[in-house]
């Protein structure tokens, strides 16, 4: 094999996977942006749009079903593509095996990244231990190059084995930093190292139908683990012959167990990915001082290549193995075990010792791998210890910021249900008494200038009286309002995950009622709202049905921003049709976000719930008033919805100052028409074609930067679709408001 014309490029690893990817030309990607892998579509979605490659990205409501679209894309015999990191990789873990278990090649990468809670966006390895049983070939690349080197090796690797195939790197750090790099000229020559995608077996053939994924029994199984631990075995072979086959295209050389002057040395560092680099630097300042130490690292985690590391580290006296996570209780990380493994298997009687380095993204210099190196040179150094740890403040007692707004404080008498017949009337809840309230978020918060979060957040606690628990979903909300150690809530508050917000509230509130009934807790009421935006009601939409049809005594409060906003913009299921973000760009093939916007009330409608409400700063008494509905029915009847329009003039592109008006011309236009549910009974709350305010659509679109582009002639076809989908929406929501059984 010939080396081929490459060239050079600046860029970081995630820039690379992605340009690997386009190279490659897969068939379908199936994704859900999550930090720091995001931005891999983010780069292929602009590559799209441009017309530089065919792939379909396709854009799930979370990592599972990002997960399944990858699944069955590869069970219809093409090659299949994603990335995602940190709790994104564990929600789809359920389908990683699925994919390994019936044969399924495809590539995943992984910017590696903490795993929560606490969370954190920084990067370690914590997330992809969870992986090394899911049955896949796992590749670790520790630079840039190396992530675009092993995209290129990895699906070749995928294709020999019909095995999935991790490509991980270390989050923040490969994955963000830009580095010179080599790629291939010509996308042909990537293609023809690769060859034609053969598959034997696929859905997709009705002349040879086939069954995949059977169920079996016990001895069918136990032959289907069989063969997957032999095609794994298989791996030691295919991926040195694949990785010098490559050498011999590029130049470069990668072996499964990369070491630096490790032939005599007496103490050995193990680290894994990008710290090999700055523990390289280290080796090479005390070797000056005459001290006989190396360091290695592994670009195969799977298959484990045992043999290989016994051989490295046969002469060494002691071995320090450095872990950027900890399997909890095992005195060690997953790498710690697996190389004392292979030590003892190959019959080493060195001394070990286990360090576990860097979590959260903590920065890894060269004086930490001095640190690491020196201590194997001291005998009584312990076996297993952190590095970096610090004690706390004995006797520490940590004071709230702020009074807490309860009992009475929290009851000032502003709002009122009052049953009226079959009707609820709300007494009170004018805009300026309710100023009144104490405000649960506290002003001070990381926000952006102009960020309708907290404005709406204290909206709606302006019309709940007495005592709340908040539940936050990730999302800017929670961010920058809980930066650790501090908190801008002046109410009990509890964060979880995107995808499970609305059930870890139900099973908070179902736990006060329980101690009420046991006389653990004192009489009274809480209200239990669930806080959900930047696409968390894609992703939690199972979570949130699931509460609504059990009826559970909460509220969910979604603030609608269009889009994932704490992770830069990616399109969300209530991204308007046409919009701009960075997986829905604009180019030769493509106009912005590709379907339209997701209609959440009326998806919880269909729920049977008691109440569901929309509302707008823009209509500030309405706004309150629908809050004290809320309260009245979740404490009655059962789970109650509202959600508001929540302006993002980061990412919508206009201005703080007139986010009001927008908010306002998103109703006036019946984009985001105001209105209630009330035990199955549809009422307008405004109707801007009686007050003479409707305007079309494209007036709304126009002042938004994400979406001005629309207003010109190329695009007049996509609003005419937009300007149809709103009238018709609104024409049934009409007709609903008449008809008292609709």
């Amino acid at each position: 094999m010939e080396p081929k014309g490459q060239k050079l490029l600046f860029e970081s690893g995630n820039e690379l996977a992605a340009y690997a990817a386009k190279q490659i030309d897969y068939h379908v990607m199936g994704y859900y942006p999550i930090t720091p892998s995001t931005q891999i579509a983010e780069y292929l979605d602009q590559m799209g749009a441009d017309g530089e490659h065919h792939i379909s990205l396709m854009a799930a409501e979370g990592e599972h079903s990002a997960a399944g679209i990858c699944y069955g894309a590869s069970a219809g015999g093409g090659r299949v593509f994603n990335a995602t990191s940190a709790n994104g990789l564990l929600y789809a873990l359920e389908q990683l095996p699925v994919q390994s278990g019936t044969r399924m090649p495809m590539v995943l990468n992984v910017a590696c990244r903490t795993v929560s809670g606490p969370l954190s966006i920084k990067g370690d390895h914590s997330d992809l231990m969870y992986a090394l049983n899911a049955g896949w070939v796992i590749l670790f690349a520790p630079s840039p190059q190396a992530v675009y080197d092993f995209n290129l090796c990895g699906l070749k690797i995928a294709e020999r084995l019909d095995l999935p195939v991790i490509v991980a790197f270390d989050g923040f750090f490969t994955s963000h930093q830009k580095r010179n790099c080599s790629v291939f000229e010509r996308d042909e020559d990537v293609r023809a190292f690769l060859g034609p995608c053969r598959r034997e077996v696929t859905a997709l053939d009705p002349e040879r139908p086939v069954t995949i994924g059977s169920y079996m029994n016990e001895p069918d199984t136990l032959n289907n683990k069989y063969q997957l631990h032999l095609a794994m075995e298989e791996a030691r072979r295919v991926i040195p012959e694949v990785f010098a086959e490559y050498a011999a295209l590029s130049g470069r050389a990668y072996g499964v167990v990369p070491s630096h002057r490790a032939g005599d040395a007496d103490v050995l560092l193990f680290v894994l990915g990008s710290s090999y680099f700055t523990a390289m630097a280290a080796v090479d300042r005390l070797r000056e001082e005459g001290k006989k130490v190396g360091v290695f690292t592994l670009s195969a985690l799977r298959p484990f290549p045992a043999d290989e590391v016994a051989a490295l580290c046969r002469n060494a006296k002691t071995v320090l193995m450095a872990d950027r996570q900890d399997s909890y209780g095992a005195g060690g990380g997953n790498m710690t075990l697996e190389l004392r493994a292979a030590l003892q298997k190959g019959g080493l009687t060195c001394r070990t010792l286990s360090r576990v380095y860097g979590l959260g993204g903590r920065d890894f210099y060269e004086a930490d791998a001095r640190a690491l190196l020196e201590t194997c040179f001291d005998e009584t150094a312990p076996e297993f210890d952190y590095l970096g740890v610090y004690p706390g403040e004995e006797g520490f007692t940590p004071e709230p910021y702020f009074k807490p707004v309860a009992g009475a404080a929290a009851a000032p008498g502003l709002t009122r249900c009052v049953a009226d017949g079959d009707a609820l009337r709300v007494e009170g809840g004018r805009v300026n008494e309710t100023t009144a309230m104490p405000k649960r978020l506290a002003p001070g918060h990381g926000a952006c200038p102009g960020c309708g979060i907290p404005v709406n957040v204290n909206l709606l606690l302006r019309g709940i009286e007495g005592n709340v628990v908040l539940l936050f979903q990730t999302g800017c909300g929670m961010v920058v309002t809980t930066p650790y150690p501090k908190t801008a809530f002046k109410v009990p508050y509890v964060h979880n995950l995107f995808q499970n917000g609305a059930a870890t509230l139900a099973g908070l509130a179902e736990m006060y009622h329980q101690r009420q009934k046991r006389g653990e807790l004192p009489e009274g009421d809480i209200t239990f709202i669930m806080v959900s935006g930047d696409g968390g009601l894609d992703i939690g939409m199972g979570s949130a049905l699931g509460t609504a049809l059990r009826g559970d005594h909460v509220i969910l409060f979604e603030y609608d921003n269009g889009g994932y906003m704490n992770t830069g913009y990616q399109l969300s299921y209530s991204t308007p049709k046409g919009a701009r973000s960075a997986t829905s760009h604009l180019g030769p093939e493509q106009y912005g976000k590709r379907f339209f916007h997701k209609d959440m009330p009326q998806i919880m409608a269909a729920t049977g719930l008691p109440y569901v409400a929309t509302c707008a700063e823009s209509n500030p008494a309405d706004f309150i008033r629908k809050a004290a509905k809320a309260q009245y029915y979740a404490a009655r009847r059962g789970t109650a919805y509202v959600k508001c329009l929540s302006a993002c003039p980061l990412n919508w592109g206009d201005k703080p100052s007139t986010e009001r008006k927008v908010i306002g011309a998103a109703v006036d236009c019946c984009y985001f028409p105001l209105y209630e549910i009330e035990e199955g009974r549809t009422s307008l709350s405004y109707d801007p074609e009686k007050t003479g305010k409707k305007v079309p659509v494209v007036d709304w679109l126009a002042m938004m930067g994400r979406t001005r582009h629309l207003k010109e002639a190329a695009y007049r076809d996509v609003v005419a679709d937009i300007q149809a989908e709103v009238d018709r929406r609104w024409a049934r929501l009409k007709a609903r408001a008449e008809n008292p059984i609709l």
